[in-house]
């Protein structure tokens, strides 16, 4: 869905850009050369530089004709460059050009043993579309301690210079699917200058994304909070309160991404640890028990009283505890990292503009808090409005917050003892909706549909208490390996992946695997990531996509902790949180324009990875 939304966006984009501020036009005749192609180099740490050209319409630079010379104690690892356009050229046949912006960039290396000085020779050539070519103009950049041994940042085609302040993204010479990665695009998309079209992307962008992991652990949330106001809840206050929860969502989801583009702090990752999880997964148990009927929660009387002068038909409290639980919901929730949202934090980062970027964010998790906001006023309108069925559905909604609880407590303690819970409360609920009780024949369809659901319940936490017996630690397959022990199904083959937590041991593989010639991916994953699960679960346990990674060394990159040195890892990559796919090349190079940021399907990653894999 986000590539037919580009792809739409490409042609609204070419329409628009068919004027260009820049310069004169062809009629004032040419401009002087450093008019004509505006150079303004940049040279960053690590060896890394960008060089950049402003091209007026009229006007085009050959790709070609950018050439640069180090001195003898620098050697150029890796050049990439922005997307150009194939022109038939009187005077050099058929050529690839630039036209408005260019960006070149380059990975720099020191030859010595120590950080290199020196001097790179640029020398570049274009034409005016009236009939003139310019003569070779050469510039002298000087460079500064360029490293002498690379980290693996600098072993790309510039990670860098895929956030660019001009109209394109650099993209190495062969690319899958036009070049540019989902994230690239996105953050390509805000450098334009149609606010509504960007904003209305980002927005279609968060709905696709709203019926995924990153956003059902929500749904439950508003729904519970719905429900605990029982028969005195309106549609009206329905509705009010789950604005006021999605506005807390997406101005969290903002806030926390601007801090992380222009900061480098992923503060959701930061909230991934067991004294955080354990004490949300406390509350969401009390709160259930709160549904079940063992006692209310309210704010003291006075402070109630204070708020209901605000409010006459407000219970005291609610909107700010919507509010608080909105925010938390951001931050520890549904920590998920999709490609618009990687696009709008390497904008924001690169460019130092958290305006537009902050709106694309706030766009963006509006969109995907459209169905919360279907769901929890619905709730309001279809929950029935007094009597025993109150009592159940608030019961329900009970358990699925201490479901909520179990889930959340995954990220830090074993499979098993997620699986144990799990079934304890599915098994025990069941119990509690009669799912072994006999209905009379009088039972009316609604009884029977219960019990149907008690049934199910109690069916799927067996097959969870046996799987855990038998040494199973999948939710998905519970029973899987009792299947495979009886010869019923063939043992899942899993992907050999090598676990790695720091720099140190993630180099000598990559050593290793250029010596090899064989392609690399890192999987960037954490066990608080659910989007990383959902990749292991539904992607990685494929076996078309398991045959296609035998050709690849395959790297777990694990940044659970989320310390200094998984921190390392995801700024010498440009990871700004999980999951993440990085790939190098069979020569040892990495290559950018493949990177995956999110879920990605099964078919989806077996065709993206094709063409490293034939190399």
């Amino acid at each position: 869905m986000l590539s037919l939304l580009f792809s739409q966006l490409a042609v609204a984009n070419f329409f628009e850009s068919s004027s260009n501020p820049f310069g004169k036009s062809q009629q004032d005749g040419p401009l002087p050369v450093e008019e004509a192609f505006v150079f303004s180099p940049e040279v960053g740490e690590d060896g890394r530089v960008v060089l950049r050209w402003q091209i007026p319409e009229g006007y085009y630079l050959y790709r070609d004709r950018v050439q640069v010379t180090p001195p003898d104690t620098i050697e150029v690892v890796s050049r990439s460059n922005s997307t150009t356009d194939t022109k038939d050229d009187p005077l050099f046949g058929t050529v690839e050009v630039f036209h408005y912006d260019a960006e070149v960039a380059l990975q720099l290396k020191s030859l010595l043993e120590t950080p290199a000085d020196g001097v790179l020779s640029v020398s570049y050539q274009g034409c005016w579309e009236g009939g003139i070519c310019y003569p070779p103009v050469s510039k002298e950049l000087p460079v500064s301690a360029v490293p002498a041994k690379l980290t693996p940042i600098s072993a790309a085609s510039v990670p860098a210079a895929t956030t660019s302040k001009a109209s394109g993204a650099p993209v190495s010479e062969v690319a899958p699917r036009g070049g540019v990665s989902e994230q690239d695009k996105f953050a390509q998309l805000l450098s334009g200058k149609d606010w509504l079209l960007t904003l209305g992307a980002f927005f279609l962008a968060g709905l696709a994304l709203s019926l995924t992991p990153c956003v059902f652990p929500m749904i439950p949330i508003i729904s519970s909070i719905i429900a605990g106001h029982g028969h005195r809840i309106t549609t009206r206050k329905a509705l009010g309160l789950s604005t006021v929860y999605v506005l807390a969502v997406s101005v969290t989801y903002t806030i926390a991404g601007v801090l992380a583009g222009l900061f480098g702090e992923n503060l959701q990752a930061a909230f991934q640890n067991p004294w955080i999880i354990g004490f949300f997964s406390a509350v969401f148990v009390a709160l259930a028990l709160s549904m079940f009927g063992f006692y209310d929660l309210q704010l003291p009387a006075s402070w109630q009283s204070r708020l209901s002068q605000r409010s006459n038909d407000q219970k005291g409290g609610t909107v700010t505890g919507v509010a608080v639980m909105g925010l938390l919901s951001a931050l520890i929730v549904g920590p998920c990292m999709a490609a618009p949202l990687a696009g709008a934090l390497i904008y924001i980062g690169q460019s130092g503009d958290p305006v537009m970027g902050g709106a694309a964010l706030f766009a963006l998790s509006m969109g995907m808090g459209v169905p919360i906001l279907l769901v929890g006023t619905s709730a309001g309108k279809l929950l029935p409005k007094a009597g025993l069925w109150m009592d159940s559905i608030k019961a329900g909604f009970g358990v699925l917050l201490i479901l909520m609880a179990i889930w959340m407590l995954d990220r830090v303690v074993s499979a098993q003892v997620t699986m144990a819970l799990t079934a304890i409360v599915l098994i025990t609920t069941a119990i509690y909706m009669r799912a072994l009780d006999q209905l009379s024949s009088e039972a009316k369809g609604w009884h029977r549909l219960w019990k149907g659901m008690g049934v199910l319940m109690l069916l799927y936490g067996v097959a969870l208490m046996i799987g855990l017996l038998s040494g199973a630690s999948s939710m998905v397959y519970p029973l899987q390996s009792l299947a495979s022990a009886n010869g019923a199904v063939a043992p899942s083959k899993q992907v050999a992946f090598t676990k790695v937590t720091t720099m140190a041991q993630l180099e000598p593989l990559l050593a290793d695997a250029k010596q090899q010639g064989k392609p690399v991916m890192l999987d960037f994953y954490a066990d608080w990531c659910v989007s990383c699960v959902e990749l292991d679960t539904f992607t990685f346990s494929d076996a078309a996509v398991q045959r296609s990674l035998d050709a690849f060394v395959s790297i777990k990159i694990d940044v659970t902790s989320n310390d200094d040195a998984a921190k390392a890892l995801n700024k010498a990559y440009s990871v700004i949180g999980p999951p993440a796919l990085i790939f190098y090349d069979a020569q040892g190079e990495l290559r950018p324009e493949y990177t995956v940021i999110g879920m990605i399907s099964a078919d989806d990653f077996i065709g993206h990875i094709a063409p490293l894999a034939a190399r």
